[in-house]
Protein backbone atom coordinates (compact mmCIF):
# COMPACT_ATOMS: atom_id res chain seq x y z
CA UNK A 1 0.00 0.00 0.00
CA UNK A 2 1.71 3.41 -0.59
CA UNK A 3 1.70 6.10 1.97
CA UNK A 4 2.02 9.69 2.19
CA UNK A 5 -1.04 10.66 0.76
CA UNK A 6 -3.20 9.90 4.79
CA UNK A 7 -5.67 7.34 3.80
CA UNK A 8 -7.14 8.90 0.16
CA UNK A 9 -5.68 6.47 -1.29
CA UNK A 10 -7.62 3.07 0.04
CA UNK A 11 -9.85 3.12 -2.74
CA UNK A 12 -6.69 3.32 -5.42
CA UNK A 13 -5.21 0.45 -3.58
CA UNK A 14 -8.57 -2.16 -3.80
CA UNK A 15 -8.28 -1.57 -7.31
CA UNK A 16 -4.89 -2.21 -7.46
CA UNK A 17 -5.56 -5.45 -5.66
CA UNK A 18 -8.71 -6.20 -8.33
CA UNK A 19 -5.97 -5.55 -11.69
CA UNK A 20 -4.01 -8.33 -10.05
CA UNK A 21 -6.31 -10.57 -9.43
CA UNK A 22 -5.78 -10.46 -5.33
CA UNK A 23 -9.22 -9.03 -4.44
CA UNK A 24 -10.85 -11.23 -2.13
CA UNK A 25 -15.01 -11.49 -1.43
CA UNK A 26 -16.65 -13.17 1.12
CA UNK A 27 -19.65 -16.16 0.22
CA UNK A 28 -22.46 -16.27 2.13
CA UNK A 29 -23.88 -19.81 2.88
CA UNK A 30 -27.48 -20.36 3.35
CA UNK A 31 -27.03 -23.23 5.95
CA UNK A 32 -24.52 -25.27 7.78
CA UNK A 33 -21.50 -26.37 7.80
CA UNK A 34 -21.59 -29.89 6.13
CA UNK A 35 -20.62 -31.89 3.27
CA UNK A 36 -22.76 -29.84 1.01
CA UNK A 37 -23.13 -26.51 1.42
CA UNK A 38 -25.72 -23.77 -0.16
CA UNK A 39 -24.55 -20.68 -1.86
CA UNK A 40 -26.52 -18.16 -4.30
CA UNK A 41 -29.02 -20.60 -3.85
CA UNK A 42 -26.75 -23.45 -5.19
CA UNK A 43 -26.09 -26.38 -3.36
CA UNK A 44 -22.58 -27.47 -3.93
CA UNK A 45 -19.92 -29.79 -2.67
CA UNK A 46 -17.80 -28.78 -0.52
CA UNK A 47 -14.07 -29.44 -0.81
CA UNK A 48 -12.83 -26.31 1.27
CA UNK A 49 -13.93 -26.73 4.57
CA UNK A 50 -11.77 -27.39 7.93
CA UNK A 51 -14.35 -29.37 9.40
CA UNK A 52 -12.33 -32.13 8.94
CA UNK A 53 -14.58 -34.80 11.00
CA UNK A 54 -17.55 -33.44 9.14
CA UNK A 55 -18.91 -32.36 13.21
CA UNK A 56 -19.49 -28.90 12.81
CA UNK A 57 -23.13 -29.78 11.61
CA UNK A 58 -23.55 -32.67 14.01
CA UNK A 59 -26.91 -33.00 15.63
CA UNK A 60 -25.57 -33.88 18.78
CA UNK A 61 -23.17 -30.89 19.52
CA UNK A 62 -25.89 -28.64 18.38
CA UNK A 63 -28.30 -29.91 21.07
CA UNK A 64 -24.99 -30.26 23.26
CA UNK A 65 -25.19 -26.44 22.46
CA UNK A 66 -28.39 -25.43 23.12
CA UNK A 67 -28.43 -27.44 26.50
CA UNK A 68 -25.53 -25.42 27.27
CA UNK A 69 -27.38 -21.61 26.69
CA UNK A 70 -30.55 -23.37 28.99
CA UNK A 71 -28.20 -23.16 31.71
CA UNK A 72 -25.25 -20.76 31.06
CA UNK A 73 -26.70 -18.15 29.08
CA UNK A 74 -25.85 -16.81 25.65
CA UNK A 75 -22.82 -14.98 26.64
CA UNK A 76 -20.13 -14.95 29.65
CA UNK A 77 -20.35 -11.30 30.46
CA UNK A 78 -16.66 -10.65 31.49
CA UNK A 79 -13.16 -11.74 31.28
CA UNK A 80 -11.95 -15.26 32.83
CA UNK A 81 -10.03 -13.12 35.42
CA UNK A 82 -13.31 -11.40 36.49
CA UNK A 83 -16.73 -13.54 36.05
CA UNK A 84 -16.68 -14.85 32.92
CA UNK A 85 -14.77 -18.18 33.93
CA UNK A 86 -17.11 -21.15 34.63
CA UNK A 87 -17.10 -24.90 35.74
CA UNK A 88 -18.20 -25.61 31.98
CA UNK A 89 -15.03 -23.77 30.76
CA UNK A 90 -12.82 -25.55 33.61
CA UNK A 91 -14.66 -28.96 32.48
CA UNK A 92 -13.51 -28.53 28.94
CA UNK A 93 -9.78 -27.24 30.08
CA UNK A 94 -9.56 -30.66 32.11
CA UNK A 95 -11.13 -32.91 29.04
CA UNK A 96 -8.64 -31.21 27.04
CA UNK A 97 -5.80 -31.59 29.18
CA UNK A 98 -6.68 -35.39 29.43
CA UNK A 99 -7.33 -35.70 25.79
CA UNK A 100 -3.94 -34.16 25.19
CA UNK A 101 -1.42 -36.02 27.91
CA UNK A 102 -0.83 -32.73 29.81
CA UNK A 103 -0.93 -31.54 33.22
CA UNK A 104 -2.71 -28.24 31.95
CA UNK A 105 -4.80 -26.74 29.59
CA UNK A 106 -5.93 -22.89 28.73
CA UNK A 107 -8.95 -22.07 26.49
CA UNK A 108 -8.51 -18.98 24.57
CA UNK A 109 -11.34 -17.12 22.27
CA UNK A 110 -9.44 -18.09 18.88
CA UNK A 111 -6.41 -19.91 17.43
CA UNK A 112 -5.17 -16.76 16.44
CA UNK A 113 -5.45 -14.89 20.04
CA UNK A 114 -3.86 -18.14 21.25
CA UNK A 115 -0.49 -17.95 19.03
CA UNK A 116 -0.23 -14.03 19.46
CA UNK A 117 -0.98 -13.93 23.38
CA UNK A 118 1.56 -17.12 23.94
CA UNK A 119 4.24 -15.73 22.07
CA UNK A 120 3.97 -12.28 23.33
CA UNK A 121 3.45 -13.37 27.03
CA UNK A 122 6.96 -15.63 26.76
CA UNK A 123 8.88 -13.58 24.95
CA UNK A 124 10.51 -9.94 24.91
CA UNK A 125 13.38 -7.42 23.98
CA UNK A 126 16.64 -9.64 23.90
CA UNK A 127 15.06 -13.10 23.47
CA UNK A 128 14.97 -14.70 20.06
CA UNK A 129 12.47 -16.36 18.09
CA UNK A 130 12.50 -19.13 15.45
CA UNK A 131 9.90 -19.05 12.79
CA UNK A 132 9.31 -21.52 9.43
CA UNK A 133 9.12 -20.08 6.38
CA UNK A 134 5.48 -20.99 6.37
CA UNK A 135 3.73 -20.45 9.47
CA UNK A 136 0.60 -19.19 10.09
CA UNK A 137 0.47 -15.40 9.94
CA UNK A 138 -0.67 -15.72 13.58
CA UNK A 139 2.66 -17.47 14.52
CA UNK A 140 4.80 -14.92 12.32
CA UNK A 141 2.30 -11.89 14.29
CA UNK A 142 3.33 -13.10 17.84
CA UNK A 143 7.02 -13.28 16.88
CA UNK A 144 7.11 -9.73 15.37
CA UNK A 145 4.51 -8.34 18.39
CA UNK A 146 6.61 -10.15 21.04
CA UNK A 147 9.63 -7.51 19.59
CA UNK A 148 12.16 -10.31 20.30
CA UNK A 149 14.74 -10.94 17.62
CA UNK A 150 12.73 -12.74 15.15
CA UNK A 151 14.68 -15.33 12.50
CA UNK A 152 13.07 -17.46 9.71
CA UNK A 153 14.33 -20.77 8.81
CA UNK A 154 13.35 -22.63 5.73
CA UNK A 155 10.39 -24.61 5.20
CA UNK A 156 11.54 -28.13 7.59
CA UNK A 157 14.93 -26.97 6.98
CA UNK A 158 16.39 -28.34 10.29
CA UNK A 159 20.17 -27.59 9.08
CA UNK A 160 18.71 -24.30 8.45
CA UNK A 161 17.46 -23.85 11.96
CA UNK A 162 20.31 -25.38 13.50
CA UNK A 163 22.88 -22.85 12.01
CA UNK A 164 20.70 -19.72 13.25
CA UNK A 165 20.31 -21.43 16.85
CA UNK A 166 24.00 -21.65 17.18
CA UNK A 167 24.57 -18.06 16.18
CA UNK A 168 23.10 -17.24 19.38
CA UNK A 169 24.32 -20.10 21.52
CA UNK A 170 25.86 -17.82 23.96
CA UNK A 171 22.79 -15.52 24.78
CA UNK A 172 21.30 -16.02 27.98
CA UNK A 173 18.13 -15.28 27.00
CA UNK A 174 15.07 -17.19 25.68
CA UNK A 175 15.23 -18.87 22.64
CA UNK A 176 11.72 -20.36 21.07
CA UNK A 177 11.12 -22.31 17.87
CA UNK A 178 7.54 -21.86 16.67
CA UNK A 179 6.29 -24.16 13.76
CA UNK A 180 3.31 -25.21 12.40
CA UNK A 181 1.91 -28.90 13.07
CA UNK A 182 0.62 -29.82 9.78
CA UNK A 183 0.92 -26.33 7.52
CA UNK A 184 -2.01 -25.21 6.60
CA UNK A 185 -1.57 -24.45 2.76
CA UNK A 186 0.70 -27.20 2.19
CA UNK A 187 -0.47 -29.81 4.07
CA UNK A 188 2.86 -31.79 4.69
CA UNK A 189 3.92 -32.09 8.71
CA UNK A 190 6.92 -30.37 10.62
CA UNK A 191 9.62 -32.45 11.03
CA UNK A 192 9.11 -32.33 14.89
CA UNK A 193 11.65 -35.43 15.50
CA UNK A 194 14.29 -32.88 13.99
CA UNK A 195 13.07 -29.97 16.43
CA UNK A 196 12.92 -31.49 19.66
CA UNK A 197 16.56 -32.80 19.66
CA UNK A 198 17.57 -29.13 18.43
CA UNK A 199 15.80 -27.42 20.65
CA UNK A 200 17.54 -29.94 23.91
CA UNK A 201 20.52 -29.00 22.24
CA UNK A 202 20.03 -25.30 22.14
CA UNK A 203 18.71 -24.84 25.16
CA UNK A 204 15.48 -23.42 23.06
CA UNK A 205 11.60 -24.11 23.91
CA UNK A 206 9.43 -25.68 21.16
CA UNK A 207 6.31 -24.40 20.50
CA UNK A 208 3.67 -26.56 18.14
CA UNK A 209 0.56 -25.19 16.53
CA UNK A 210 -0.94 -28.72 15.69
CA UNK A 211 -4.26 -26.55 14.39
CA UNK A 212 -4.93 -29.12 11.46
CA UNK A 213 -3.51 -32.17 13.30
CA UNK A 214 -5.89 -32.50 16.37
CA UNK A 215 -9.03 -34.89 15.81
CA UNK A 216 -6.83 -35.97 12.47
CA UNK A 217 -3.60 -37.74 12.88
CA UNK A 218 -2.29 -40.06 15.93
CA UNK A 219 -3.71 -42.62 18.20
CA UNK A 220 -7.13 -41.27 19.47
CA UNK A 221 -6.65 -38.24 16.98
CA UNK A 222 -4.25 -36.68 19.50
CA UNK A 223 -2.41 -35.49 16.69
CA UNK A 224 1.11 -34.65 15.91
CA UNK A 225 2.63 -34.39 19.53
CA UNK A 226 1.45 -37.86 20.81
CA UNK A 227 2.12 -37.70 24.36
CA UNK A 228 3.54 -41.14 23.94
CA UNK A 229 5.96 -39.92 22.49
CA UNK A 230 6.77 -36.62 23.27
CA UNK A 231 6.96 -35.32 26.80
CA UNK A 232 6.35 -31.47 27.42
CA UNK A 233 9.85 -31.34 27.88
CA UNK A 234 9.89 -31.89 24.21
CA UNK A 235 7.75 -29.86 23.56
CA UNK A 236 6.60 -27.01 26.07
CA UNK A 237 3.92 -25.07 24.76
CA UNK A 238 1.27 -27.18 22.45
CA UNK A 239 -1.44 -25.25 20.70
CA UNK A 240 -4.67 -26.42 19.32
CA UNK A 241 -8.03 -24.65 17.80
CA UNK A 242 -11.67 -26.20 18.21
CA UNK A 243 -13.17 -24.95 15.59
CA UNK A 244 -11.49 -27.31 12.41
CA UNK A 245 -11.86 -31.26 13.02
CA UNK A 246 -14.12 -30.35 16.35
CA UNK A 247 -15.95 -28.39 14.72
CA UNK A 248 -16.96 -25.13 17.25
CA UNK A 249 -14.98 -22.61 17.74
CA UNK A 250 -11.83 -21.72 20.37
CA UNK A 251 -8.56 -22.99 21.14
CA UNK A 252 -6.51 -23.88 23.82
CA UNK A 253 -2.85 -24.01 25.07
CA UNK A 254 -1.69 -26.83 26.79
CA UNK A 255 1.61 -27.71 28.95
CA UNK A 256 2.68 -27.67 32.35
CA UNK A 257 1.37 -25.59 35.38
CA UNK A 258 3.75 -23.09 35.41
CA UNK A 259 3.37 -22.11 31.41
CA UNK A 260 -0.25 -22.19 31.75
CA UNK A 261 -0.29 -19.86 35.34
CA UNK A 262 2.17 -17.45 33.56
CA UNK A 263 -0.62 -17.03 30.64
CA UNK A 264 -2.91 -16.84 33.13
CA UNK A 265 -0.87 -14.16 34.60
CA UNK A 266 0.47 -12.27 31.69
CA UNK A 267 -1.06 -13.11 28.19
CA UNK A 268 -2.60 -10.58 27.14
CA UNK A 269 -4.85 -11.92 24.69
CA UNK A 270 -6.46 -13.94 27.46
CA UNK A 271 -6.34 -11.46 30.14
CA UNK A 272 -8.07 -8.71 28.44
CA UNK A 273 -10.99 -10.39 26.52
CA UNK A 274 -14.52 -11.96 27.03
CA UNK A 275 -14.33 -15.59 27.91
CA UNK A 276 -15.90 -18.02 25.26
CA UNK A 277 -19.78 -18.42 25.98
CA UNK A 278 -20.28 -21.61 28.09
CA UNK A 279 -22.34 -22.93 26.01
CA UNK A 280 -19.93 -23.52 23.20
CA UNK A 281 -17.78 -25.52 25.96
CA UNK A 282 -20.54 -27.62 26.42
CA UNK A 283 -20.77 -28.17 23.07
CA UNK A 284 -17.28 -28.77 22.23
CA UNK A 285 -17.20 -31.27 25.32
CA UNK A 286 -19.49 -33.12 23.19
CA UNK A 287 -17.43 -32.50 20.15
CA UNK A 288 -14.73 -33.57 21.84
CA UNK A 289 -16.29 -36.97 23.10
CA UNK A 290 -17.77 -37.74 19.83
CA UNK A 291 -14.34 -37.68 17.88
CA UNK A 292 -12.81 -40.17 20.47
CA UNK A 293 -15.63 -42.35 20.71
CA UNK A 294 -16.28 -42.68 16.75
CA UNK A 295 -12.48 -43.58 15.01
CA UNK A 296 -14.28 -44.49 12.14
CA UNK A 297 -14.43 -40.72 10.68
CA UNK A 298 -10.75 -40.78 10.73
CA UNK A 299 -10.88 -43.95 8.96
CA UNK A 300 -12.93 -42.83 6.54
CA UNK A 301 -11.10 -39.74 6.23
CA UNK A 302 -7.77 -41.32 5.87
CA UNK A 303 -9.43 -43.93 3.12
CA UNK A 304 -11.08 -40.50 1.13
CA UNK A 305 -7.75 -39.07 0.73
CA UNK A 306 -5.56 -42.47 -0.51
CA UNK A 307 -8.35 -42.45 -3.05
CA UNK A 308 -8.10 -38.60 -3.74
CA UNK A 309 -4.14 -38.75 -4.01
CA UNK A 310 -3.90 -42.24 -5.92
CA UNK A 311 -6.61 -41.17 -8.47
CA UNK A 312 -4.61 -37.51 -9.12
CA UNK A 313 -1.65 -40.00 -9.63
CA UNK A 314 -3.43 -42.06 -12.13
CA UNK A 315 -4.33 -39.23 -13.92
CA UNK A 316 -0.76 -37.85 -14.09
CA UNK A 317 -1.45 -35.35 -11.84
CA UNK A 318 1.15 -34.38 -8.99
CA UNK A 319 0.24 -33.68 -5.49
CA UNK A 320 2.52 -31.57 -2.57
CA UNK A 321 3.68 -34.62 -0.23
CA UNK A 322 0.22 -34.22 2.22
CA UNK A 323 -1.08 -37.13 3.65
CA UNK A 324 -3.13 -34.77 5.59
CA UNK A 325 -7.10 -33.64 4.71
CA UNK A 326 -5.09 -30.63 2.85
CA UNK A 327 -4.59 -31.61 -0.36
CA UNK A 328 -3.40 -28.47 -2.69
CA UNK A 329 -3.47 -27.88 -6.29
CA UNK A 330 -0.71 -25.73 -7.05
CA UNK A 331 -1.18 -23.77 -10.44
CA UNK A 332 1.11 -20.48 -10.04
CA UNK A 333 -0.77 -18.20 -11.70
CA UNK A 334 -3.96 -15.96 -9.20
CA UNK A 335 -5.90 -15.58 -12.53
CA UNK A 336 -5.81 -19.02 -13.30
CA UNK A 337 -6.07 -20.27 -9.68
CA UNK A 338 -9.44 -17.36 -9.69
CA UNK A 339 -11.01 -19.17 -12.96
CA UNK A 340 -10.53 -22.62 -12.11
CA UNK A 341 -12.43 -21.65 -9.24
CA UNK A 342 -14.91 -20.14 -11.09
CA UNK A 343 -15.26 -22.82 -13.43
CA UNK A 344 -15.85 -25.70 -10.55
CA UNK A 345 -18.16 -24.32 -9.03
CA UNK A 346 -20.52 -24.27 -12.24
CA UNK A 347 -19.80 -27.87 -11.96
CA UNK A 348 -21.07 -28.64 -8.27
CA UNK A 349 -17.64 -27.61 -6.20
CA UNK A 350 -16.75 -25.12 -3.81
CA UNK A 351 -13.19 -24.83 -4.10
CA UNK A 352 -11.61 -22.07 -2.77
CA UNK A 353 -8.78 -19.99 -4.67
CA UNK A 354 -5.49 -19.12 -2.47
CA UNK A 355 -3.51 -16.37 -3.67
CA UNK A 356 -0.49 -14.48 -1.90
CA UNK A 357 0.42 -13.02 0.44
CA UNK A 358 -1.70 -16.48 2.16
CA UNK A 359 0.76 -18.49 -0.53
CA UNK A 360 4.19 -17.18 -1.43
CA UNK A 361 4.50 -15.39 -4.69
CA UNK A 362 4.36 -18.01 -7.79
CA UNK A 363 2.19 -20.58 -5.77
CA UNK A 364 -1.46 -19.45 -6.39
CA UNK A 365 -3.41 -22.89 -5.76
CA UNK A 366 -6.84 -24.70 -5.49
CA UNK A 367 -6.78 -25.72 -1.97
CA UNK A 368 -8.92 -28.58 -1.80
CA UNK A 369 -9.87 -30.07 1.82
CA UNK A 370 -11.32 -33.55 2.19
CA UNK A 371 -13.72 -34.36 5.50
CA UNK A 372 -15.23 -37.79 6.92
CA UNK A 373 -18.32 -36.40 5.67
CA UNK A 374 -17.26 -36.88 1.95
CA UNK A 375 -18.44 -39.48 0.28
CA UNK A 376 -16.55 -42.19 -2.37
CA UNK A 377 -18.61 -40.94 -5.07
CA UNK A 378 -17.68 -37.57 -3.71
CA UNK A 379 -14.10 -37.84 -4.80
CA UNK A 380 -14.72 -39.58 -8.15
CA UNK A 381 -16.43 -36.82 -9.36
CA UNK A 382 -13.98 -34.20 -7.90
CA UNK A 383 -11.07 -36.16 -9.72
CA UNK A 384 -13.24 -36.53 -12.71
CA UNK A 385 -13.48 -32.67 -13.01
CA UNK A 386 -9.62 -31.74 -12.48
CA UNK A 387 -8.94 -34.37 -15.39
CA UNK A 388 -11.24 -32.74 -17.73
CA UNK A 389 -9.97 -29.04 -17.01
CA UNK A 390 -6.35 -30.51 -16.97
CA UNK A 391 -5.78 -28.52 -13.94
CA UNK A 392 -1.93 -29.26 -13.77
CA UNK A 393 0.91 -31.25 -13.57
CA UNK A 394 3.30 -29.95 -10.82
CA UNK A 395 6.92 -31.01 -11.13
CA UNK A 396 8.45 -33.62 -8.67
CA UNK A 397 9.20 -31.10 -5.95
CA UNK A 398 6.41 -28.71 -5.68
CA UNK A 399 6.88 -24.98 -4.12
CA UNK A 400 7.13 -25.35 -0.95
CA UNK A 401 7.94 -29.07 -0.14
Amino acid sequence: MRHGQGFSDLESHLDDLRRGDMYRTRRSLEGPQGREVVVDGRRLLNFCSNDYLGLAGDPRIAAAFKRGIDRWGTGAGASHLICGHTAAHEELEEAIAAFAGRPRALLYGSGYAANVGVINALLSVGDFVFEDRLNHASLLDGGWISRATFSWFEHRDAADLDGKLAAVRHAPTRKLIVSDGTFSMDGDPCRLDQLVPLARQHGAWTMIDDAHGMGVHGANGVGLVDPERYSTADVPVLVGTLGKAFGTAGAFVAGEEPLIESLIQRSRNYVFTTAMPSALAVATLESLAVAQAEPERRDQLAALIARFRSGTRELGLKLMPSTSPIQPVVVGDPARALALSRVLEERGFLIGAIRPPTVPEGTSRLRITLTAAHQASDVDRLLESLDELSVCSLPDKAPGS
